[in-house]
């Protein structure tokens, strides 16, 4: 069952990013993002890049190396802004402000995901987050008032509804997850600035969207500005929309967002974690040509592990590796 598989270590303080105009986009966040030596393409104008991200971190170590191929190969992905997910069960407050703060120098919205919540991912792969409801009521807390008044879209703890539907997390804590979801997406809209989109799984998971709809409206969907789909999966764009557009019908026409960080060439059957032969997806853009469709975003950092399989390290480290074959196996995908 295609589950999220995912945990990351805090990340360090990060520092300036893009460009701080439109026209300025090609070479500044080029640069910034990737430090490469090539800026070919143009990163969305909307959302900040992370200078300091694992890719980018990666190219420099290959061009000291000489690995000139493989660092321009990288820029696909470190050129590209994606989601920060904060360590859960410690305080988030300052990578988030750190974020935050160098997204609104240029302009631009910062990505995060609040993945925290109590028994997550059901002892699976990513299990952990905030030991009880009073734990996660502050560690959200903390995080929204790092979010300050800047720009930030926030994808609100992956799987977390989806796993109640399929009765991975046990009955006795439906009630205090979809009260603790619903009392997330109310603080965080608290903040001047900040979309909220409440996560919804992915249609090879729940297959019929309406067994959805209840345990979302319970967890405050009509607070948030919409919800997220096919976050860390692998699911096409045109499944992934047509499942959106199901949704957000029985949800009264709420917006979306879809990952495609890694849909490129579609999933593999079978094989849910790290499988080979995928590709990156669909580029960050607002641009979708659909009306409930908020963007295409990256929103699982591409080349951050899935977990033990397949040969790859612990759940959300680096696997350079992976990301080598993610980039050499895509397109240079505009929006479809």
């Amino acid at each position: 069952m295609p589950r999220l598989i995912h945990t990351l270590a805090a990340l360090a303080v990060l520092g300036l990013a893009a460009g701080c105009s439109f026209a300025s986009d090609v070479d500044e966040a080029s640069v910034a993002g990737a430090a490469s030596k090539k800026a070919s393409r143009t990163v969305s104008p909307v959302f900040w890049v992370d200078p300091d991200g694992p890719a980018a971190t990666q190219i420099q170590t290959y061009r000291r190396d000489g690995r000139a191929e493989d660092a321009d190969l990288l820029a696909r992905i470190a050129d590209e802004p994606v989601a920060l997910w904060p360590a859960g069960e410690v305080d988030p407050g300052p990578e988030v402000k750190a974020a935050a703060a160098a997204a609104s120098r240029q302009g631009r919205t910062a990505l995060f995901v609040a993945y925290d919540i109590p028994h997550r991912d059901c002892g699976q792969h990513s299990a952990g987050g905030a030991a009880d409801a009073a734990a996660y009521r502050s560690w959200i807390g903390k995080f929204a008032d790092a979010l300050g008044d800047g720009k930030a879209l926030v994808v609100l703890e992956p799987d977390a509804v989806s796993h109640i539907v399929d009765g991975c997390t046990p009955d006795a804590y439906h009630d205090e997850r979809e009260q603790l979801l619903s009392e997330a997406i109310a603080r965080l809209k608290q903040q001047p600035h900040t979309k909220v989109y409440l996560d919804a799984g992915n249609p090879a998971w729940i297959q019929d969207p309406w067994n959805l709809v209840d345990p979302l409206k319970k967890a405050g969907i009509e607070k948030a500005d919409g919800f997220s789909l096919n976050v860390s999966n692998f699911q096409t764009n045109e499944r992934t929309k047509d499942y959106g557009r199901r949704l957000s019908e029985d949800l009264g026409g709420k917006h979306y967002v879809i990952d495609t960080s890694r849909n490129g060439n579609g999933p593999l059957p079978g094989v849910w974690c790290n499988p080979p032969g995928r590709a990156l997806g669909t580029r960050p853009t607002t641009d979708t040509g659909e009306p409930a469709l908020d963007a295409y975003l990256w929103i699982k950092r591409p080349g951050e592990s899935d977990g033990t399989c397949e040969g790859g390290p612990a759940a959300g480290q680096w696997w350079p590796e992976y990301a080598l074959e993610l980039a050499r196996n895509s397109k240079d995908q505009s929006a479809t």
